[in-house]
C-alpha cells in the first residue's frame, strides 16, 4: 500500500490555536448562557403581566357595570354604594402596572464591547421575569373574571335586598385577594435575577 509518512509530532501544532479554541469555547458558552433571545422572555413577563391584568380589570369592570346599570334604573340612590366592585376591578390592572413597571427597570440593556453588541441580561432573568409577568397577569384575569361575575348578581341582588350588601362585600374581597396573591410572588420573582460578567 505504499509507506505512509510518520504523523507529525505534537510539537509542530500551531500553539496560536489553543487560545483561539479556549475563546470560542468562552464565547459559545457566554451565549449559551446570556443568547441574545434572553430579553425576549423578559419583555414578554412585561407584556404578560399588564395584558392579562388589564383583561381581568376590563371583564370586571364591564360586567359589574351591566349589573349596576340594571340595577340602578329602578334604585339610582344604590349605584354610588354598589360601584365597590368596579373599583376593585380596576386596582387588577393597577397590580399589572406596578409588576410590568418593577420588570422593565430590571432589564438591561446590550453593550457595545469591541463592536459587538453583548447581552448581560441572562436567560435565568428571562424565564424568572416571564415567570413573574404571569403569575401577576393571569392571577389578576381570574380575579377579574370572578369580580364581575360576584359584581354583577350581587348588585342585582342588593338592589332588590340591602342587607345582602356586607356578603357581596366579604365575596369581593376574597376574590381581590387572588391577585393580590399573584403580585406578591411576582414581587419576589421579580428579584431573581442574574446579569453576566
Amino acid at each position: 500500500h505504499g509507506s505512509r509518512p510518520p504523523p507529525a509530532p505534537y510539537t509542530t501544532l500551531r500553539p496560536v490555536a489553543f487560545p483561539r479554541i479556549v475563546t470560542m469555547l468562552s464565547t459559545l458558552m457566554t451565549t449559551e448562557n446570556c443568547p441574545t433571545s434572553a430579553p425576549f422572555f423578559g419583555f414578554m413577563g412585561v407584556t404578560s403581566a399588564l395584558v392579562f391584568a388589564n383583561i381581568g380589570a376590563a371583564y370586571g369592570t364591564a360586567k359589574s357595570g351591566v349589573g349596576i346599570a340594571s340595577m340602578g334604573v329602578m334604585k339610582p340612590g344604590l349605584v354610588m354604594r354598589n360601584i365597590i366592585p368596579v373599583i376593585m376591578a380596576g386596582v387588577l390592572g393597577i397590580y399589572g402596572l406596578i409588576v410590568a413597571v418593577i420588570l422593565q427597570g430590571s432589564i438591561t440593556q446590550p453593550s457595545n464591547s469591541g463592536g459587538e453588541m453583548t447581552t448581560k441580561f441572562s436567560s435565568f432573568s428571562g424565564y424568572a421575569f416571564l415567570s413573574a409577568g404571569l403569575c401577576c397577569g393571569l392571577s389578576g384575569l381570574a380575579a377579574g373574571m370572578a369580580i364581575g361575575v360576584v359584581g354583577d348578581s350581587g348588585v342585582r341582588a342588593v338592589g332588590q335586598q340591602e342587607k345582602l350588601f356586607v356578603g357581596v362585600i366579604l365575596i369581593l374581597i376574597f376574590a381581590e385577594a387572588l391577585g393580590l396573591y399573584g403580585l406578591i410572588v411576582a414581587l419576589i420573582l421579580s428579584q431573581q435575577s442574574v446579569d453576566c460578567a
